[in-house]
């Protein structure tokens, strides 16, 4: 199965702090790979530079074949919008805007018309058990309702990698394992790779790869 994305190396430092320490990791296509680790261990920070977000203070990231940190800020920015796709923890959902809005946004965003980006949402919505709550403002919305419309947002646009940080953590458990179940089944069914960083071995456990990261070292894990 081919790469898709790739780091070589990887430091990230913020002053004197260290938080990332030579990470090595690679992505296949489709592939769900999670980074499991304590609070401040520095696995959102990894996150952020495997993701663009961030350029390495050491290393490389690579994307596709394309090294992230050498692109240009608006070819980056076109990158993440067409082809990436984030699920952060408190679904970072916009309030006013109705779940099928919200999920249509990163595709109106790339200049994708609104009837097309609607139906993609719309669809993605409806698997996901939100086609009566389409028209309905997030506000007003459940917790796990927010975090289905945040990985419909994700996935709609067919991104070939999801970055996820935490995206149950702010559920409860009956609600975290119907989130964690929907959002993978429809990532693997579109061949979507997903970068899962969690703290619960459970949602681990759901992955095809796994990753330890402790004092910002990442090791691979080899499950028996």
């Amino acid at each position: 199965m081919a790469v898709i994305l790739r780091a070589e190396g990887v430091h990230l430092s913020y002053g004197e702090y260290r938080a990332v320490c030579g990470a090595d990791l690679t992505l296949h296509c489709g592939e769900v790979a999670a980074i499991m680790g304590s609070s401040g261990s520095g696995k959102s920070s990894l996150l952020y530079c495997l993701a663009g977000v961030l350029p390495p203070t050491e290393g490389a990231v690579f994307f596709d074949g394309l090294q992230l940190s050498s692109m240009p800020d608006g070819e980056l920015s076109a990158l993440r919008r067409e082809r990436l796709g984030f699920v952060f923890q408190y679904g970072e959902l916009l309030p006013e805007l109705s779940a099928e809005e919200n999920a249509a946004l990163p595709m109106r965003l790339a200049g994708i018309r609104k009837e097309h980006a609607h139906a993609a949402a719309g669809q993605v919505l409806r698997r996901l058990g939100l086609g009566n709550h389409l028209r309905t403002r997030t506000s007003k919305l459940s917790g796990g309702q927010s975090q289905r419309v945040a990985v419909a947002r994700a996935l709609a646009h067919r991104p070939d990698v999801v970055f996820a940080d935490e995206p149950t953590g702010a559920l409860d458990s009956v609600n975290a394992t119907a989130v964690l179940d929907e959002f993978l089944r429809l990532a693997r069914r579109q061949k979507t790779a997903v970068v899962l960083v969690t703290h619960d071995s459970d949602v681990a456990a759901r992955a095809d790869s796994h990753y330890t990261m402790s004092d910002g070292v990442l090791a691979r894990r080899v499950i028996a």
